[in-house]
């Protein structure tokens, strides 16, 4: 049973840092992408990066690009995601999810319950 377990969520300041994680277990985590996405009030989910099995590829949608970076760490089973110079439209809730085999980060199966990240006004 496949089950990813994020942390790292918090209440921040513009302009400030955080770092989340998502332990994930329940399959063999290296051999498949990851991704993260995004939900903010009354949006659509929404796609936020990715990363291939081994580590060596990276995406990211525009508006995070230059200040969040996607890592794992699979001999840990643990995808990370740390986000600086955070804006208000940052805010949102975080979700770790399972792409598909090898390069796959585009497939989104399972999630886990969320993180909730606030950039206070």
């Amino acid at each position: 049973q496949v089950q990813l377990v994020e942390s790292g969520g918090d209440l921040v300041q513009p302009g400030g840092s955080l770092r989340l994680s998502c332990a994930a277990s329940g399959f063999t985590f290296g051999d498949y992408a990851m991704s993260w996405v995004r939900q903010a009030p009354g949006q659509r989910l929404e796609w936020v990066a990715g990363i291939q099995d081994l580590g060596r590829g990276t995406g990211y949608t525009d508006s995070v690009r230059g200040r969040f970076t996607i890592s794992r760490n699979n001999a840990e089973n643990t995808l990370y995601l740390q986000m600086n110079n955070l804006r208000i439209q940052d805010t949102a809730v975080y979700y770790c999810t399972k792409g598909g085999r090898g390069y796959r980060w585009d497939e989104w199966h399972e999630r886990g319950q969320g993180t909730q990240v606030t950039i206070l006004s």
